[in-house]
């Protein structure tokens, strides 16, 4: 029988501190926070939903605050008194709503421009054009962030439908194009080594794993260890994890790193690597439609198993059709326009 405290919810708690200066990193620490969906259980504890996500979420924001002077740990809590459970979701419920209710009063007001007497003007219509695919992409940020399913989820989805009608009886778009990032070195090197990641992958160490066996090494072999500590030995390489020779650099996922230093020039891959970019710094920066969908997937394999090397062999086959589908289209056509 499950107890009644083992029911209970749990909450991954952020707690952390900036210095004063420079200003700007309390802004870029709100808007990352704003991002992963966390609400303030006090001035300088944030909180969310306990998760494997959330959990590498707080962790990169802990070494990103300790790279900017800060200090910030993470832990697991189950609350007692105080806040509630309910009054904790009732927070998040609260910021999601207010979210949805942005993307449906900007939505309608561009139906009402659209939709003036004297006809829809130029600057009405170019605004449009922007907004459709900004607010669709907003919707799925909020969507993948919305982890009680917040009231007004519906009556925004409707006004940016509205929208998109609107337009499209108004006008046809077309799809921009893309093009890859020049790669800055080849292969040779990363040839017969063994790969290090922290173990508990999720997308950005799956897709490297799939890359790396797919494009770079197919007998490469992978080792899963602890996030902190791990002192690499002779003929390693480490990806996605501190001091690794591949990970985050700037605004560039893992994924991105790899692929640009391995030299692969393939419009798929990179359409890849923006769908990777997007789920996993959750920053919008591409607004790859097909990122929901992976999203969802990928949670699946991570939901059925806690086993690193199935969970890297069952995202192999997924990102071999998102590939073989990718390859399909013409560079750019996975974007909205």
């Amino acid at each position: 029988m499950t107890s009644a405290a083992n029911a209970s919810p749990r909450w991954l708690l952020l707690i952390h501190q900036l210095p004063a200066r420079p200003a700007y990193q309390r802004v870029k620490l709100r808007r990352r926070l704003q991002a992963i969906g966390a609400v303030p259980v006090k001035k300088t504890v944030q909180a969310l939903p306990a998760s494997e996500d959330a959990l590498e979420d707080f962790q990169w924001l802990a070494k990103e605050l300790a790279a900017a002077g800060g200090d910030a740990f993470v832990c697991e809590a189950r609350l007692i008194e105080g806040v509630t459970d309910a009054q904790l979701r009732a927070l998040f419920d609260q910021a999601r709503d207010a979210d949805y209710r942005a993307v449906a009063d900007e939505a309608a007001a561009g139906v009402r421009r659209l939709s003036a007497k004297r006809g829809a003007s130029a600057d009405a219509l170019a605004a449009a054009r922007n907004a459709v695919p900004r607010l669709r992409k907003r919707l799925a940020d909020i969507g993948a962030i919305d982890f009680f399913g917040a009231n007004d989820r519906e009556a925004a989805q409707v006004a940016v439908r509205e929208l998109e009608e609107q337009l499209m009886r108004l006008d046809k778009r077309k799809p921009e194009l893309k093009t890859a990032e020049p790669p800055v070195r080849g292969l040779k090197e990363l040839k017969s080594k063994v790969w290090v990641t922290r173990e508990h992958v999720h997308v950005d160490r799956i897709a490297c794993a799939w890359l790396i066996r797919k494009f770079v090494d197919p007998k490469a072999r992978f080792k899963f260890v602890a996030a902190a500590g791990y002192a690499p030995h002779r003929n390693e390489l480490r990806f996605d994890m501190a001091d690794a020779e591949f990970t985050h650099r700037g605004d560039r996922c893992s994924f991105e790193v790899l692929l640009a230093e391995a030299g692969l020039r393939d419009p798929a891959l990179q359409a890849i690597a923006e769908i990777v970019h997007d789920l996993d710094l959750k920053d919008g920066k591409f607004g790859r439609p097909e990122a929901e969908g992976v999203r969802q997937l990928i949670s699946g394999i991570t939901l059925g198993t806690d086993d690193d090397t199935t969970r890297i062999a069952r995202g192999a086959d997924l990102f071999d059709d998102l590939y073989r589908s990718l390859q399909r289209k013409p560079a750019g056509a996975g974007k909205r326009s």
